[in-house]
């Protein structure tokens, strides 16, 4: 099927009186790009054409066979595109703002989720962590190597038995000699759903020690680490999705990263990491409508094109909507974001509405597609059950739900 590239015109504007020569863009239909600065645009355009060319081609099938092959190698070229750690100065990064970052993330996502994630896993977990919480040595050994794709790092916070309760985790970090501020760390950990973990070079692991939950830098060669591939999912297939296992790793002193003490420090970077997802999963929600509306135009039932139809019309509608709105909240916390930072619960807004929001798209998607919705050779089965797994990473729904409603009303309803 010959999907109609994002910015193709639409039909011209024909309202009654008027002279104008305006046309109506199905792919902007709010006129969203006008609030775009020029470099904004150009990041999204090139985001956009790596997408097309190197991976749109492939990620179906990477995703029916569960596996990236030559993940490295694409990592290296998303290193060049800039697009590792892009929101953060210095060592490497490229310093963009975080607009930009959010744009980048709609285009990754549109493409697919997982594809998304392992550059929010990059960047905006494992990379912010050493960038925000690190030691100048880590920064200087890890960062410019994982900004170019060259080092791949991971973040291990859930546990099996602790995901949205991150303070309960059983995760333990110990001094080899109590009391002795230079002696090595030894660290027994198990973490789970942790992206990019087998194929990671460097892992941020959070554990209890006496002092309260710590960041360790984890190079992943050291003995008693290992990192199991999780297999059999029917959601992020095209991403790498592992446990790790840290048996008595030893780690020496200044392994611990410096500036985090206590859940702040991990939950710093999620904040992170949730704000690409408000945007990515518009991403996947547009990807999904340009879907619809094109196979509507071009299946036909009872001699005429299905796009005919008033139901297929409304559900169009109703998507349309949805996307317009998820894009200008994103944008909106973009720009509070770059001009004077969010706060938790402006983040979990946009993460719970978009995702949310996004997940009934594809859904509706699906429908104006009927049977060929389920087949991998259009993107919506995809997409829906990606962001099944979006839903529920990085923060639960329930868990978004309470944040904003403990802002809203001053009480704390988590226990």
């Amino acid at each position: 099927m010959n999907i109609p590239p994002p910015h193709a015109p639409g039909p011209r504007d024909t309202d009654p009186g008027t002279t104008s020569t305006r046309t109506f863009d199905p792919a902007d239909p709010a006129g969203i790009d006008a609030l775009l600065s020029q470099d904004e645009r150009d990041v999204r355009a090139a985001v956009r054409r790596f997408c097309v060319d190197r991976v749109e081609p492939h990620v179906a099938t990477w995703f029916e066979e569960g596996t990236i092959p030559g993940i490295r190698e694409l990592a290296v070229e998303l290193g060049s595109l800039g697009v590792l750690g892009m929101h953060l100065d210095g060592y490497g990064c490229p310093g963009m703002s975080a607009t930009e970052y959010g744009l980048a993330c709609l285009e990754l996502e549109a493409t697919d989720s997982g594809l998304r994630s392992l550059v929010s896993v990059q960047g905006s977990l494992a990379m912010f962590a050493l960038h925000h919480w690190g030691s100048a040595a880590h920064k200087e050994r890890w960062l410019p190597e994982m900004a170019a794709g060259r080092a791949i790092g991971c973040f291990g916070l859930t546990e099996p038995d602790a995901g949205s309760d991150p303070a309960s985790m059983r995760s333990r970090a110990r001094r080899d000699r109590a009391g002795d501020e230079r002696s090595d760390w030894i660290l027994d950990a198990r973490k789970m759903w942790i992206t990019n973990g087998s194929v990671a070079d460097v892992a941020v692991v959070w554990a209890r020690t006496d002092d309260g939950i710590r960041g360790f830098v984890v190079p992943t060669d050291v003995p008693g680490f290992s990192a199991p591939l999780i297999e059999h999912k029917l959601s992020l297939r095209a991403s790498v999705t592992s446990e790790l296992v840290l048996d008595g790793v030893r780690l020496p002193a200044d392994a611990v990263l410096p500036g985090a003490i206590g859940l702040r420090g991990p939950l710093t970077c999620l904040d992170e990491a949730r704000f690409g997802i408000v945007w990515g999963a518009i991403g996947a929600a547009r990807s999904a409508l340009t879907t619809a509306v094109a196979y509507a135009g071009e299946r036909t039932a009872f001699g005429k094109p299905i796009a005919g139809f008033q139901l297929t019309q409304q559900k169009i509608a109703d998507m349309t909507l949805e996307v317009v709105k998820g894009t200008l909240l994103a944008l909106h916390l973009g720009r509070m974001k770059d001009r004077a930072g969010l706060l938790p619960a402006q983040v979990s807004l946009g993460k719970l509405n978009n995702v949310r929001e996004a997940l009934e798209v594809c859904r509706t998607a699906r429908t104006i597609l009927g049977a060929n919705g389920i087949s991998l050779e259009y993107p919506v089965i995809r997409h829906l059950t990606n962001l099944e797994s979006v839903l529920t990473y990085e923060g639960t729904p329930e868990m978004h739900l309470l944040t904003i409603g403990q802002a809203m009303t001053g009480v704390g309803a988590f226990r």
